[in-house]
């Protein structure tokens, strides 16, 4: 029998292993704006992971072994506290052209250089544009986490009427969970967990080298030929582990509500976190980064049938 060879693990599509430049990342809301058409709604939210816990859960899929039985389920928990129109923005071919300024709490002198005088404009006024977008900010002075507020900029589906009712309706108001995400799937983005500089044993899984090898066991055997003189990117090299901006599609909303309603804080608070204050979201299996990473939840680009199909009641957790 031949013997087995397994020189790295780790896709090349994720090129270069570098650091996130920020927690929350960039998104191409076109696609996004045109799956979720059938209403108007924002198309984002910002979360915060809590930690994970075991959900007991009624099976109603359609000819699945376990039908009508509860089951367990890993789950994650996010707090998704409510969040604040700062501005509008509006845009034409791509480029921003015009900003009305909405919100100016004190937390955000933090994040942003707010203006003396604030400039009230009417959103009717306008005319010139051919889409607008949204930069909301999380109230995250509400939980245990920390004071200054996320930024994000969001986009809404519907018609440009559609979003202006859409945004006239929630002005000065707070826009919670609800009035987001129901029931279904979402996508979750975010950032992994920072690890720093590692090796290429652990980054990439790399076999470990006889106890007698000349330079080293936690190494590569070869990392190229004399000529060309030059190190391809494939080749497994130490570097950057974690902290990497990645997505994870089509997670299962399990169940939401509000901490004044149901508490399902543990006696002692969640491990690395703390209680949650203000409303969370239950997600079905794990999410990316350690307990109090931000996570920018949006709908599900790319559903897939065995996802979608699955129907899970939400009982309690464990």
């Amino acid at each position: 029998m031949a013997r087995s060879s397994k020189p790295r693990e780790g896709s090349l599509q994720f090129w270069p292993r570098t650091r996130g430049k920020k927690f929350l990342p960039r998104v191409n809301w076109k696609p996004i704006s045109l799956v979720s058409s059938d209403q108007t709604k924002f198309l984002g939210f910002i979360g915060y992971k809590v930690g994970m816990k075991s959900s007991i859960v009624k099976d109603n899929t359609e000819h699945s072994l376990t039908k009508g039985k509860k089951i367990a389920v890993p789950s994650t928990i996010l707090e998704v506290p409510p969040m604040k129109i700062f501005s509008i923005k509006f845009y034409k071919h791509n480029k921003q052209v015009n900003e009305i300024l909405i919100g100016q709490d004190k937390e955000l002198k933090k994040k942003v250089k707010l203006p003396k005088k604030k400039e009230i404009k009417n959103i009717d006024e306008i005319k010139d544009y051919d889409d607008l977008r949204v930069l909301v900010y999380s109230q995250v002075k509400e939980t245990g986490i920390k004071k200054t507020p996320d930024l994000i900029e969001l986009a809404l589906s519907g018609t440009k009427d559609e979003k202006i009712k859409k945004l006239k309706e929630f002005m000065n108001k707070e826009i919670r969970i609800n009035d987001v995400f129901q029931e279904g799937l979402v996508d979750l983005r975010g950032l992994t967990k920072g690890k720093g500089t590692q090796g290429p044993t652990k980054k990439f899984g790399l076999k470990l080298r006889d106890r007698k090898s000349e330079k080293g066991q936690r190494g590569p055997g070869s990392i190229g030929p004399w000529h060309p003189a030059r190190i391809t990117f494939r080749a497994p090299m130490a570097g950057q582990m974690g902290f990497f901006t990645r997505l994870i599609y089509n997670n299962k909303i399990l169940g939401f509500g509000s901490i004044k309603e149901k508490d399902i804080n543990p006696e002692h608070g969640w491990t690395h976190y703390g209680k949650i204050k203000t409303d969370y979201l239950i997600l079905k299996g794990n999410v990316q980064g350690p307990a109090k990473r931000q996570i920018l939840i949006t709908p599900a680009l790319r559903k897939t049938k065995k996802q979608e199909k699955k129907k899970l009641e939400f009982m309690e957790l464990r």
